[in-house]
């Protein structure tokens, strides 16, 4: 399970205020960015306390959900018709079911949580309290708390192993790494990484877990198996985002000061490459096949697109203000892309071409939809069964 998270930009950068939202078309959508009416995306919008429901087959907002106070993290399940929502000045996850697209519950968790990291069967979810030093484990069945776990300070971030053998989480206050035992919530081991730890990886072999140190410009490489760093990598100034390749082949690493991305190989423990981003990159996302590198460039109101194996940009796209959260469609027909200081979500079409001899055109805006004030986060999710 790969889970996005920034704790030192959520907790020390104030956002823009809202922009007046623009609507943007630009073309005729073609049948073959059509998505079924089963699939929606979930917008958390963490400035007017809300979530909304965008229908991908018609690209318009079917309903505006109120969540708890500050929802800026959300995830979906990947075995019910459930999306789950931090909210973050509330200490909750309200649950949200997919066939209504209505608030089936919410949960207590601790103070300050950002993210949350669910199993792969769906059961369990685990959620970082910043502001409790603690994790939270939940039954995503019952909807109810299983536990507690004691970690470092201001933890930002749970992440569970994809097996569910274990849970690794950043504690950005004392620059640490927490292993948990999946299990029986049992504390594995506690050791030092780098300054101000707040993004982590799980390889998908669960091997190794990569961690992001926005303070101290690094990435560590730790072994799962015992608990130790096997290496420090220096990339660059203030690096706030990791993104792996399906195949786990490659770490990007987003730069936030530096302008750049990383390239980290996670089994040779080296930064194999360094690129040229854009304005302050903060988010990025490979494409299912392993070949195209999306990033949101925070301070240049773009997005910038990459052949991921050669480096080389493709195009860059101009879309709202201070985007964040990228998200791709199913069919991978759209990007979407929240702008957090205008408010609203932008949709690149992306073509994709049957016939791979003939060159698709570069990504491109088409439209611009108004959703609530400060879009944070962005979860795609398809129902199993229609209204």
């Amino acid at each position: 399970m790969i889970v996005k998270f920034r704790p030192k930009f959520r907790l020390g950068r104030q956002f823009a205020g809202l922009a007046l939202a623009s609507m943007a078309l630009l073309s005729g959508c073609s049948k073959r960015n059509a998505e079924p009416a089963s699939t929606f995306a979930y917008i958390a919008n963490s400035g007017s306390n809300t979530v909304s429901v965008l229908e991908l087959s018609t690209l318009k907002i079917v309903r505006t959900l109120a969540t708890g106070n500050n929802p800026s993290g959300i995830t979906p399940s990947p075995t019910k018709d459930e999306v789950y929502v931090v909210n973050t000045d509330s200490g909750t996850v309200s649950v949200v079911e997919t066939v209504t697209n209505k608030i089936a519950g919410n949960m207590i968790v601790g103070r300050t949580p950002y993210l949350i990291s669910v199993t792969a069967d769906g059961k369990t979810g685990w959620v970082a309290n910043a502001g409790s030093n603690t994790v939270t484990a939940l039954d995503l069945e019952a909807h109810s708390t299983i536990g507690q776990v004691a970690v470092g300070r201001q933890p930002g971030l749970a992440r569970v192993s994809s097996d569910g053998k274990f849970v690794a989480v950043a504690n950005h206050g004392d620059d640490s790494l927490t292993l948990i035992n999946g299990v029986t919530l049992r504390v594995l081991n506690t050791l030092h990484v780098c300054k101000a730890p707040d993004s982590l990886i799980i390889l998908p072999d669960s091997s190794k877990i990569i961690v992001g140190c926005s303070g101290s410009q690094q990435v560590a490489s730790v072994n799962a198996k015992n608990g130790l760093v096997e290496a420090l990598l220096k990339v660059g100034g203030t690096p706030v985002d990791l993104e792996i390749k399906p195949d786990g082949g490659e770490v990007f690493v987003s730069n936030y000061e530096a302008q750049t991305i990383s390239v980290v190989n996670p089994h040779a423990d080296e930064v194999s490459d360094s690129f040229l981003a854009g304005d302050h990159p903060v988010r990025s996302l490979v494409s299912g096949d392993n070949s195209t590198l999306y990033v949101s460039n925070f301070a240049s109101n773009s997005v910038a697109v990459f052949d991921a194996i050669t480096r080389k940009l493709i195009t860059t796209v101009q879309v709202g203000s201070k985007p964040d959260a990228l998200a791709l469609t199913p069919g991978e027909t759209m990007l979407l892309v929240a702008d957090s200081g205008s408010g609203d979500v932008a949709v690149l079409l992306l073509d994709k071409r049957l016939d791979k001899k003939v060159q698709a055109p570069p990504p491109r805006l088409f439209l611009m939809i108004p959703t609530g004030a400060r879009p944070s986060q962005i979860a795609v999710k398809t129902t199993s069964k229609a209204k």
